[in-house]
């Protein structure tokens, strides 16, 4: 499922137009990232915990010409399912 799938089944339970449901999903997603960017944690209950996790600066190796590289230390985000989602997949 992509995201079009997702705002098809928000259009089939709100009955709404189509531009309705984007507007929606678009809504819950531009929240979570505001949230994120912030470096707030989002939790859905049942679904998980979205976090930012910050890597640490760090010296890699360019496989091509075997020479060290240094990586810069970043933010990237972090997601841990609910005891509930994986309950669900199993």
């Amino acid at each position: 499922m992509n995201k079009q799938g997702i705002v098809d089944a928000v259009h089939a339970l709100l009955q709404g137009t189509k531009v309705q449901a984007e507007s929606v999903v678009d809504t819950v997603i531009e929240s979570i990232v505001k949230s994120l960017k912030k470096g707030n944690e989002v939790s859905i209950a049942g679904l998980g915990i979205f976090s930012v996790k910050a890597r640490a600066a760090r010296m890699a190796r360019n496989p091509r010409t075997g020479e060290s590289v240094k990586v810069a230390a970043t933010k990237v985000p972090k997601f841990r399912a609910a005891k509930a989602l994986k309950d669900a997949v199993k």
